[in-house]
């Protein structure tokens, strides 16, 4: 199976950067495309981010491109999601998932396999 483990969470100001980084172990070959996923209170998951494992294309949606930058680190199993200019609204818990077939999936339930997640806050 694969494993996921995020880390970087943390307070923030409005306007602030925060890099947050997912660490895959396992079986990684099963990966076609690693994805960010946040849950606010009360909210659906909202894909946030994606990238494929060895091809590097990448996908955002609209509320969050130009800010949010996904990269990946295949020498340590690892992908990035760089968060600029973060606004309140941007508070949840960030996920990490695995997409195990093509295409790259929006939908939370493309992907198989998810962390624990990390918590993100934004104050104003």
């Amino acid at each position: 199976q694969v494993q996921l483990v995020e880390s970087g969470g943390g307070l923030v100001q409005a306007g602030g950067s925060l890099r947050l980084s997912c660490a895959a172990s396992g079986r990684t070959f099963r990966i076609y495309a690693l994805g960010w996923f946040r849950q606010a209170p009360g909210k659906e998951r909202e894909f946030v981010a994606a990238v494929t494992w060895s091809g590097g294309s990448t996908l955002y949606p609209d509320s969050v491109k130009g800010r949010f930058t996904i990269s990946r680190d295949n020498a340590k199993n690892t992908v990035y999601l760089q968060m600029s200019s973060l606004k309140p609204e941007d508070t949840a818990v960030y996920y990490c998932a695995a997409d195990p077939v093509p295409p790259i999936g929006r939908r939370w339930h493309d992907y198989d396999r998810w962390g624990q997640g990390t918590q993100v806050t934004v104050s104003s």
